[in-house]
């Protein structure tokens, strides 16, 4: 019987993010499967059909080069690895261009790597371009840049689900399904026939993340492990993820019709506006503050804001409006914020009262470190 907040959260999701990964589009010999591209192709038009927006994050560009190149097997090393995926690349979207155009469709290819979201002008600028192609009607495709990304490539199998999450805050969508491999979360390994299939994750803790740990066979880069720290990105943004079977047919309408597919792993709070989105999961910090317990109380416990007093340590060299890490008195990283003065102004004032800040500055442009209004919190991340 289908969890009642299934039906509940597949009806709101008017927009959704659909991440597929290499294991399910290629066949055995790890070349591209276009039959099983078809039937995704297929799967996506018809949830459009219900006037839903969809965008498909998509691996498969190294395969699809392993194919039309003739190679026998994946290269091992950076620079090969690089120019397939360039030669691969092209494959990938025609073979999507091919299936969605017997649909009346077209394919738009977009190519990004989690860094270059970085920067907030240019996270604005793909997020309007996305917007744009849905109002067009087109399926925005979007993979990890694999020429210039050298963390994805290096791996086994390309992975792409940390991005997947990224665009899914982007564009605030409500829903992420990420179709793998295996057919959702298991509480052990999913090969034990003594393994069950978790229906619904409602909480992260550590009985979540210690399913994964003591599985051998999901530990690697693109597996479970990944797929949880993705949804934990989208969860405490105030959205719902669904990890699924990529390998099934009629996944997406079952979802949709608000079966028991796979995991549902819900929202972990109230959604976030967009620059909070940013601020806390695109952007990199560039520089810690480690506060004192009593700021990490006001700021996790009453939603206040950071004040230089409670500031102990600063590290790292930023300007002001940079985001900066926020820590616990034991180092690890809870919230995200941007930062009102620069590094050098802000080694002065720690540990300062504000009405100090003005005798030791002289001036005092603003009351507040870290303004509330420009603060996220993390939550825990493994």
């Amino acid at each position: 019987m289908s969890d009642p907040s299934r039906k509940a959260i597949t009806a709101a999701a008017q927009t959704i993010v659909v991440k597929v990964g290499t294991r399910v589009l290629t066949s055995e010999n790890g070349t591209l499967n276009r039959q099983r591209i078809a039937k995704l192709a297929e799967e996506i038009h018809k949830v459009m059909q219900t006037g839903r927006k969809v965008v498909l994050v998509s691996s498969g560009a190294v395969a699809a080069g392993v194919n039309r190149l003739g190679l026998t097997q994946r290269p091992h090393d950076l620079a090969r690895l690089q120019a397939v995926a360039a030669v691969g690349q092209s494959a990938l979207i025609e073979a999507y261009e091919s299936t969605f155009s017997k649909h009346q469709r077209h394919a738009a290819q977009v190519l990004l790597t989690a860094d270059g979201l970085n920067d907030r002008k240019r996270y604005l600028n793909v997020c309007n371009t996305l917007t744009t192609l849905m109002e067009y009607g087109a399926v925005p495709i979007i993979n990890e840049n694999d020429t210039v990304a050298v963390d994805e490539l290096m791996a086994t199998f390309g992975d792409n689900d940390r991005l997947a999450a990224l665009v899914t805050n982007l564009i605030r969508a409500q829903l992420l399904v990420i179709l793998s491999d295996v057919d959702g979360l298991y509480d052990g390994n999913p090969d034990d026939p003594n393994t069950n299939p978790i229906d619904v994750v409602r909480q992260f803790d550590e009985k979540v993340f210690s399913y994964v740990r003591d599985s051998k066979s999901t530990l690697g880069k693109g597996g479970m492990l990944t797929k949880l720290e993705a949804a934990q990105i989208v969860t405490q943004a105030g959205e719902h993820v669904i990890i699924a079977s990529g390998h099934q047919p009629g996944t997406l309408h079952d979802i949709l019709a608000g079966k028991s597919v796979g995991t549902l792993l819900v929202a972990q709070g109230k959604m976030i506006n967009s620059k909070k989105r940013w601020i806390g999961f695109s952007a990199q910090p560039t520089g810690r503050l480690l506060l004192d317990a009593g700021a990490k109380r006001a700021i996790e416990e009453q939603g206040r804001s950071l004040l230089a007093i409670g500031i102990v340590a600063s590290e790292g060299q930023f300007n002001k409006g940079d985001v900066v890490s926020l820590c616990h008195p034991d180092n690890h990283e809870f919230a995200r914020g941007l930062s009102n003065y620069e590094s050098a102004d802000l080694h002065q004032i720690l540990g300062l009262r504000t009405d100090q800040i003005r005798e030791t500055l002289g001036h005092c442009p603003y009351d507040e470190v870290v303004h509330r209004d420009n603060m996220t919190l993390l939550g825990v991340f493994r």
